[in-house]
């Protein structure tokens, strides 16, 4: 049974940080490809960010270039989004997620409807 378990979610000040962190058990991170998504109020979910460890690829929506980093420990079979100089349009409620394709293509995993497991998601609240 795979689980994905998001957590460090808070309430930040404008140009604060925070880490996230996604637990997975059932998976391996180190040959799945993890991504992370948000849901803003009133919005449909987005994608934030990707990683395929395997080939080394990443990528990210334009609004966290340069602000968020996520990552993976193979050992502790997690993956983290580090995001810096957080803004209030920042805010929403941050999902983990996987997919156990084969391949990777990076339009492919930008799409949630392409994400086989889901967590259950961590709050992110910045104010200004």
């Amino acid at each position: 049974q795979v689980q994905l378990v998001e957590s460090g979610g808070g309430l930040v000040q404008a140009g604060d940080s925070l880490r996230l962190s996604c637990a997975a058990s059932g998976i391996s991170v180190s040959n799945t490809i993890m991504a992370w998504f948000r849901v803003a109020p009133g919005k449909e979910r987005e994608f934030v960010a990707h990683f395929s460890r395997p080939g080394g690829n990443t990528d990210y929506t334009d609004s966290v270039k340069g602000r968020f980093t996520i990552s993976g420990d193979n050992a502790k079979n997690a993956v983290y989004l580090q995001m810096n100089s957080l803004k209030p349009e920042d805010t929403a409620v941050y999902y983990c997620a996987a997919s156990t394709t084969p391949f990777y293509n990076q339009e492919y995993h930008s799409k949630d409807h392409n994400m086989n497991y889901w967590g259950k998601g961590t709050l992110v609240t910045v104010s200004s």
